[in-house]
């Protein structure tokens, strides 16, 4: 399925913004990378892997070969990108939440933009603007973003049990490796295709793909 690698989605929103007031969103941005704790909504969002805005002014798109016509476009454009697990409208709802007047302040000058609330509009305006990912390639595609930390917390504990109760004797043993999996219960998780958001949604996919209860 396009924009989908098993847990993780990919979304690409490219918005055109007034040529002459790009500077003021490059602005912006090095105010809020100077200053991480405005982000700190979006920071604390774990189904994010990572989210990007790049601005293209209007003449800073590539020409692939001297004979290709140079372009005149009357838009600079910002490109969003961002990976993340769950589903669209989870992700949508939670940037909105999470960081509402951040998302108005990075998207303020782009034309025709709606606010982040209410939710409708903003989401007719991501929907609108989204670029399509035909190929998308993920290292972990069974794994999200927590699943990964999990895993490399389990890696450590078990070096360091490894290290410290392996010459043990198996009464010892057998205690500490008990203790050692009621440390790290609640990071074990299971290695399956995107996830179900919610019952109700999982019905919905189930009666579009006439999928049997």
């Amino acid at each position: 399925m396009s924009n989908i690698a098993g847990k993780a989605y990919a979304m690409n929103v490219i918005t055109p913004i007034r040529w002459y007031m790009a500077w003021i969103n490059k602005l912006i941005f090095k105010i809020a990378l100077s200053n991480p704790s405005t982000l700190k909504g979006l920071i604390t969002l774990s189904l994010i892997h990572y989210a990007r805005w790049v601005i293209i002014p209007r003449d800073g798109f590539p020409r692939l070969d001297p004979s290709q016509p140079k372009e005149e476009l009357n838009y600079s454009y910002m490109l969003f990108f961002s990976n993340f697990n769950g589903s669209w409208d989870q992700y949508v709802d939670s940037f909105t939440f999470a960081i509402p007047s951040g998302l108005d302040l990075f998207w303020k000058w782009n034309v025709r933009y709606p606010k982040s609330v209410p939710l409708t509009p903003f989401h007719d305006y991501i929907r609108h603007n989204q670029i399509d990912t035909a190929h998308y390639y993920n290292a972990y595609p069974m794994a999200a973003s927590n699943d990964v930390k999990s895993a490399q917390k389990i890696k450590k504990a078990l070096i360091n049990f490894n290290a410290i109760s392996a010459d043990k004797a198996p009464e010892e043993f057998f205690d500490d490796y008990n203790k050692l999996l009621n440390d790290l219960q609640h990071h074990f998780g299971d290695m399956k295709p995107t996830p179900i958001v919610s019952l109700s949604a999982d019905a919905v996919r189930k009666r579009y793909l006439q999928i049997p209860e």
